[in-house]
């Protein structure tokens, strides 16, 4: 049983080539079957976020699912493996504890990667993907996670992607409640930095997605207003923070309309908070003049600040991971038994079924009852004991203590 996880993240590679592997929710499923159908592999589950991109599965060949991961995003694979990491076997059960549980991100014990894992999962049950041995690890996952998260202090006072993102704020204007603040996108990463943003009165708060209906949910949630993507280009110049995070595979806001809001502005600087991945806001925005940008791995930097209260946890957490790991462990050893005590209970019943038969039919012509029982139970002991008898016979000088040894643990010989 070959579990194999391989994958990038933010602390492999840099955000340039992150966002060129990334699997978008639409995509998800068949990017899934495309994988189980076109290479050596029975199960998989894809974990794709703006801090990594991660596979899940299990297979025999793992090579060849590595290079279909740059193959389907048409990279080279020379390219993307000097960035890979590769996490065979108990590796991989121990590397998906710890992202679960909060150790492997960018910020230490936040909770949102336990919700990826399960929106990994539901993708891979809906195509088809998620067999035995990968519904056992991410069942035992969330186990884990939820532990980590009871019995240690991990997540205390968290510093969130979206709390940074004020913090940010708060160091380039002397005040958040005298600026209007836009927020691109309706997800939870946008609904999150809005409930901190909003928790210092901004002067305004505008909310802009693809669905307006969306934009509106958030808009009375918060008192703000809902406005279209299309709105964009005339909105900008109005709005002094600008926090973007759509699931968009291409910018949505270039260099050009920056440029043309810088002048309606007069040039009053912006800030722009950019946690897509793939990025939302070109890159060569952030070469513009009184233009603020940060990125997601900038958020991290600064969310990464002031975590001594989190670290004494993490001893603590790993050890739970190790146990867990131990365990585990024996579970897939003992699924790696399986088909042996299988075809060892299978031969005995034969066996029993053969002398059973045997038994009836002397029965049906008449013979002595008592007879034919001892006759049954000379049979089978006989048959049962014959593959042991014979190995120990036969073996070598070198093998047979061994053998003896062992036959006297299994039979519990004196």
């Amino acid at each position: 049983m070959q579990l194999f996880a391989f994958g990038i993240n933010h602390q492999t590679a840099p955000l340039l080539l992150r966002e060129q592997v990334v699997f978008h929710a639409e995509n998800m499923v068949q990017a899934l079957r495309d994988l189980v159908d076109r290479q050596p592999v029975k199960e998989a589950a894809i974990i794709s976020t703006c801090n990594r991109t991660e596979v899940y599965c299990h297979t025999e060949e793992p090579a060849q699912a590595m290079h279909w991961l740059a193959e389907y995003h048409k990279l080279k694979s020379q390219n993307l493996e000097p960035y890979l990491y590769q996490l065979p076997h108990d590796r991989a059960v121990k590397h998906a504890f710890r992202v679960a549980s909060g150790l492997d991100s960018m910020v230490l014990g936040e909770p949102q990667i336990l919700g990826q894992f399960k929106d990994a999962v539901r993708s891979a049950e809906q195509a088809g993907t998620l067999g035995l041995l990968l519904n056992k690890l991410f069942q035992r996952t969330f186990s884990v996670a939820k532990t980590v998260r009871s019995e240690t202090e991990i997540g205390a006072s968290t510093v969130s992607m979206a709390s940074a993102a004020v913090r940010l704020a708060e160091r380039i204007y002397p005040s958040i409640a005298e600026q209007a603040a836009l927020f691109i996108g309706a997800g939870e990463m946008i609904e999150l930095s809005a409930t901190h943003f909003g928790a210092r009165h901004p002067r305004q708060m505008t909310f802009a997605n693809r669905t307006v209906e969306r934009a509106q949910h958030l808009a009375e949630r918060f008192r703000g207003r809902a406005i279209t993507l299309n709105d964009l280009p005339s909105q900008l110049a109005v709005h002094d923070i600008i926090v973007t995070c759509t699931a968009s595979s291409l910018p949505i806001i270039g260099k050009g309309v920056i440029e043309s809001a810088l002048r309606a502005r007069k040039h009053r600087p912006f800030l722009i908070i950019d946690l897509a991945v793939p990025r939302d806001v070109e890159a060569q925005v952030g070469e513009l003049d009184d233009v603020f940008l940060y990125s997601v791995d900038d958020l991290g930097k600064i969310a990464r600040e002031g975590m001594d209260a989190r670290e004494s946890a993490v001893a603590q957490a790993e050890a739970i991971i190790e146990t867990q790991v131990g365990d585990f462990m024996q579970w897939m050893d003992r699924r790696e038994l399986v088909p042996t005590i299988r075809a060892l209970r299978d031969d005995a019943e034969r066996a029993r079924r053969r002398a059973v038969e045997h038994a009836l039919r002397q029965l049906a012509r008449g013979d002595e009852s008592q007879q034919v029982i001892e006759q049954l139970s000379h049979s089978l002991t006989n048959k049962l004991l014959h593959a042991p008898t014979h190995a120990l016979n036969h073996a070598n000088q070198d093998d047979r203590e061994q053998l003896t040894n062992t036959l006297r643990r299994l039979y519990q010989l004196k």
